[in-house]
């Protein structure tokens, strides 16, 4: 597994948990609004960290880090994968893996062998626009596949939405929260128009804050928690 990024201690990328954050290198989709443009088009720029050089620091560190975050990029692309959750497990740590679920098989293999604790997915926003947001053709219907896997497979999970003006409208919000409909957690966070990978994203102005919090209201009604981030 390339490792091209890593915070070594967060508390709020786990919830409940410290944590280690590595970020993988490359991605099947190309979000025009996403802020790891490098990891993304250019993850050789990066540095890759030596994965000895992150377990030595687990080892060392253990009884104060409880969990390790894989993110990215799209960590489920890395096919020393699951030989890495393997390791981690093997130290007693939890796993977070952050997706875009758009490889099924991957996250269903690494689910039905115990090797994950905790999956945040993005939802991109409403299937009909899914190309708008991850800046390719997507064959949605195995984001509809990754979504019954986490809902049927009983992992704790979060779904999480950048609210992008001209991606996501108000009136996407009914169809993506009937999509996860009973997922334990949903958070909607705020758009920044910030280093994004396609330059005129930079220019849109956010959601005001109020659209956010009405957005978030109007899930309620199919899951059980809703939170506006970012505010």
């Amino acid at each position: 597994m390339q490792i091209r990024g890593w915070v070594r201690t967060s508390l709020i990328d786990y919830p409940g948990k410290i944590a280690t954050v590595l970020f993988t290198g490359g991605c099947n989709f190309r979000c025009p609004y996403c802020q790891n443009s490098e990891l993304v088009l250019h993850p050789e720029s990066l540095p890759e960290i030596d994965p000895a050089e992150i377990f030595q620091l687990l080892t060392r560190r253990r009884g104060l880090i409880e969990g390790v975050v894989i993110t990215g990029g799209e960590p489920t692309l890395q096919k020393g994968l699951e030989g890495s959750l393997r390791k981690v497990k093997e130290l007693g740590l939890a796993i977070k893996l952050n997706t875009n679920g758009y490889r099924p098989q991957v996250l269903r293999e690494l689910l039905e062998r115990g090797l994950l604790d905790y999956v945040a997915m993005d939802i991109k926003t409403s299937l009909a626009k899914y190309h708008l947001a991850a800046g390719v053709p997507v064959d949605v219907r195995r984001i509809e596949e990754s979504v019954r896997l986490i809902l049927s497979l009983g992992v704790d999970h979060e779904f999480r939405t950048t609210v992008v003006p001209g991606i996501v409208a108000p009136e996407d919000l009914e169809e993506m929260a009937k999509l996860i409909a009973g997922a334990g957690r949903y958070i909607l966070q705020q758009f920044r128009p910030q280093e994004t990978l396609e330059p005129h994203f930079r220019e849109i102005v956010p959601y005001p804050a109020q659209t956010l919090l009405e957005m978030a209201q109007a899930a309620e009604r199919w899951i059980e928690e809703v939170e506006a981030r970012g505010l």
